[in-house]
């Protein structure tokens, strides 16, 4: 396994339909949505290689042919694309991973095609590599104020992480960014329809969840109203 994180690749989940933003993505995968003038695409590959990391294997799948058609190689991003097509069916988040999986290696970070995350990509990796655990999920202190919270996170720790279950102690969620060992996905089934929260709430009950706690919110284009706030926070100067 990879010692450095910057040596570490992304995984970028962007295979589903994007219902919530229709029409815009009738004709279009929401990773080519414009955001500031610009397909979103555009500025998470940005935001990634300001990190460090220009290794991304895009997992796609309704329209996803649209966007190796524009991006191609990412030569021209100064990254390296490489592509993951569901198939004939979608395979859900989890699914989409495990056919990736050749192209990802040992370890890797994994990144929602809807997530804008202005956080140290690199230091997310460092604490992954030096939990030594199959998994690490980064966790926001959100209070219910831009999503349901969804993860119990005390003294360091992911305590549960569930999006059905709901204790009291609940006050952090899911903020985006994941790093997983490809081990976390041993005797999962290839080409199954697997949603990736399932397979984190398991790791989060057997303790093999690490956590990291970013302080600087999330940003998404999975909804008209997260859109129009990224895209207002993208237009300003800087």
């Amino acid at each position: 396994m990879a010692t450095n994180a910057a040596d570490l690749p992304v995984a970028i989940l962007a295979g589903g339909l994007a219902t919530r933003l229709r029409p815009l993505t009738e004709r279009i995968p929401k990773l080519l949505v414009e955001v500031a003038g610009e397909p979103f695409l555009s500025h998470q590959l940005r935001l990634l290689k300001k990190n460090g990391l220009t290794r991304i294997v895009l997992c796609v799948g309704h329209l996803g042919e649209l966007i190796a058609e524009q991006y191609g190689d990412g030569a021209k991003w100064g990254v390296q694309i490489d592509y993951s097509f569901d198939g004939p069916k979608l395979l859900g988040t989890g699914g989409a991973l495990i056919r990736a999986l050749p192209k990802l290696g040992d370890a890797f970070y994994v990144l929602y095609g809807d997530s804008y995350l202005p956080v140290d990509y690199q230091a997310v990796g460092r604490a992954f590599l030096a939990h030594r655990q199959p998994a690490l999920m980064t966790v926001f202190a959100n209070r219910e104020a831009f999503d349901a919270s969804n993860v119990w996170f005390e003294e360091g720790r992911i305590q549960l992480y569930s999006k059905t279950e709901k204790p009291p102690q609940m006050h952090h969620i899911d903020y985006g960014l994941s790093v997983f060992q490809a081990a976390a996905f041993a005797g999962c089934p290839r080409d199954a329809v697997i949603d990736l929260s399932t397979l984190q709430t398991e790791l989060s009950q057997r303790g093999e969840l690490a956590g990291y706690e970013v302080h600087d919110r999330f940003y998404e284009i999975g909804s008209p109203g997260g859109l129009a706030e990224l895209d207002a926070l993208l237009r300003r100067p800087t």
